[in-house]
């Protein structure tokens, strides 16, 4: 057909988007409606969990053997339940036969032990139980859709546990006749001060001991650049040579930098600086609605490769040993996938930390993200410019309501005791906003389309591919991190064609990484894989390599020197003056203290 024909028979011809009479009005007006509709409802889609909800309603009651497979399982461990407190009331020993899951410290307590507290308690793991049944493994619902039913059930579950209830919880009993009621009081008064500084915008109780640049970041150092999305900061050397290449660090924009420079003692910073590292770390801009149409792009742009082209002024001709941590590893391992692909060759290595390139099985945080979901933080976004700090927090804590939300209303409230403050939780409650354009091609991209992985992630009109990076890659995962899974983080053997050496250590997405030489109970595995090695699953891969005690920082440096030119250098001056890089402030910066 030709092209100034109409179209064929049978078909019809598109609406044309907007005429000049203000189509664009249409879709503000729904945008408008769903970011109020969010307000109440905390940010969730309530459609999508009806969804949700009706799909694994309509197949649990049509399926018959799988209901009664259920309730056969719920009369045994009735039964069981039964016949141990019979056993019980005559004065039998009736061991605990209903096991907390691992992990659930909840019950742990030898309070928990003396009747009727476990009585209590095992009736409603039994419960768990039997609602994780009923939740699980039911024919024909969508696997998206069952997790967030069973999520949802779970937090119900979470909140009614005896151990949230005062007089059911033997601790609380225990603590308030001691000292007569005065636990009551002192919860009651956290519980106040808790909310007032929720109320006026106040960072939580004890934060004020961990003030940036006095006792966390503090590493000396000074910021050498800067644009309208980065601060760099280059640090002062701390040996008398070091190597010749640097390390250029990206944090993730949804966090602020220094949890990788904390207080002295954890400080990744500072030990590489102690190794004879010349290290330079990107300090994120806490963006504002006036930041709202900043791109993905923009952040690759503005944020490493800027980083990239003030280290090659300050120090020509090195090359660059490139770390990303979480989302900046992502965009790091964009950046050099279109590097290798434009021949730009300054990366020496790249390291990934908790970082994923493949987002097709993401962990917990998937259950936020769907096409429903992601319509109402596109609007939620469209109305503010960004996606505020307080909603990325709390979507965190949701994933870890035991350990993050019900473990402090025990402790703080009931027990009247404060938790105490340490610099890694002051660093999470300083939390940071995100752009709402960046944050929308984000989400969709990566977790819905995941292009990344699919080879179809597109940088400046070309695919940025994982498997054209040349570099040898270092990658750490962590064995208890709900927001980069480890087996989901593993997966960058089956992108990548050259050298990978894996890390799997001990602790979760912050704690794993800011694990410190001389930290006890700490233990890592580590392996590389050739690029001409096969591939193994991550089970094999486990089954394989032996745990080591320590901090896989030792490890890594000794790594990245294996990567190093052989001769150490005199350490570099600070910053390119003659080049146009002055140094502008003292590190931290001023980023870092944007709210």
């Amino acid at each position: 057909m030709d092209r100034d024909q109409g179209p064929q028979s049978g078909q019809t011809s598109p609406v044309p988007y907007d005429d000049g009479t203000g189509f664009e009005a249409f879709r503000a007006l729904d945008r408008t409606r769903v970011a109020l509709w969010a307000q109440a409802t905390g940010g969730m889609s309530p459609i999508a969990l009806k969804l949700a909800f009706l799909d694994w309603g309509l197949h649990l009651a049509s399926a018959q053997g799988r209901c009664m497979e259920i309730a056969a399982a719920a009369v045994q461990r009735a039964a069981r339940f039964g016949a141990q407190y019979a056993a019980a009331a005559i004065g039998r020993d009736a061991p605990p036969h209903i096991p907390a899951a691992p992990g659930d410290t909840r019950f742990a307590a030898e309070a928990w032990s003396v009747e009727p507290y476990r009585l209590w308690a095992e009736w409603f793991l039994m419960q768990e139980q039997f609602w994780h049944d009923l939740t699980h493994d039911v024919p024909g619902v969508a696997p998206h859709h069952q997790e967030v039913v069973a999520f949802s059930v779970r937090q119900i579950l979470d909140m009614l546990s005896p151990s949230n209830i005062p007089f059911m919880n033997p601790e609380v009993i225990d603590k308030t006749r001691e000292s007569f009621g005065t636990n009551l009081i002192h919860g009651f008064q956290n519980w106040s001060e808790d909310l007032s500084r929720i109320a006026t915008g106040r960072p939580p109780a004890g934060t004020e001991r961990f003030v940036v640049g006095r006792d966390v970041a503090v590493t000396p150092g000074r910021v050498v650049y800067r644009n309208a999305l980065i601060e760099l900061i280059q640090y002062a050397p701390a040996t008398d040579t070091v190597l010749a290449e640097p390390i250029l660090i990206v944090p993730a924009w949804i966090m602020k930098y220094y949890i990788l420079d904390l207080s002295p003692k954890n400080s990744l910073v500072r030990y590489l600086v102690s190794r004879g590292h010349t290290v330079f770390c990107i300090s994120w801009r806490n963006p504002g609605a006036e930041h709202r149409d900043v791109a993905f792009d923009d952040y690759r742009r503005l944020g490493p490769m800027a980083a990239l082209d003030a280290i090659s002024a300050i120090l020509p001709g090195r090359k660059v040993h490139g770390a990303g941590y979480c989302l900046g590893g992502t965009l790091l391992a964009i950046a050099a996938a279109a590097m290798a692909r434009a021949g730009d060759t300054r990366l020496a290595s790249v390291t990934l930390l908790a970082a994923q390139m493949d987002f097709s099985e993401p962990g917990e945080l998937a259950l936020f993200i769907d096409h429903s979901q992601l319509n109402v933080l596109e609007s939620m976004m469209w109305n503010r410019g960004y996606l505020s700090a307080d909603q990325m927090a709390g979507a965190f804590q949701m994933l870890r309501t035991n350990d993050l939300v019900w473990s402090r209303h025990i402790h703080d409230y009931l027990m009247g005791e404060r938790s105490a403050m340490n610099d890694l939780m002051a660093w999470n409650a300083d939390s940071t906003r995100m752009p709402y354009r960046m944050h929308a091609e984000y989400l969709k991209r990566l977790y819905l389309d995941n292009e990344l992985a699919a080879g179809r992630f597109m940088v400046e009109g070309r695919p940025a591919v994982v498997q054209n990076i040349r570099a040898p890659i270092f990658v750490v995962a962590t064995e208890r991190d709900h927001v980069a899974p480890w087996r989901s983080v593993y997966k960058i053997h089956q992108l990548s064609d050259t050298d990978v050496t894996f890390v799997l250590t001990s602790g979760g997405h912050n704690a794993g990484i800011v694990s410190e030489p001389d930290r006890p109970h700490r233990h890592f595995r580590i392996a590389c894989k050739q690029a001409e090695d096969c591939c193994v699953s991550p089970d094999e891969w486990v089954a394989a390599t032996a745990s080591k005690p320590g901090s896989w920082w030792i490890d890594w440096t000794a790594w990245l020197a294996a990567h190093s030119s052989p001769e150490r250098v005199a350490p570099p001056a600070t910053g390119a003056p003659a080049r146009g890089y002055v140094p502008l402030a003292d590190a931290p910066g001023t980023y870092v203290h944007q709210r």
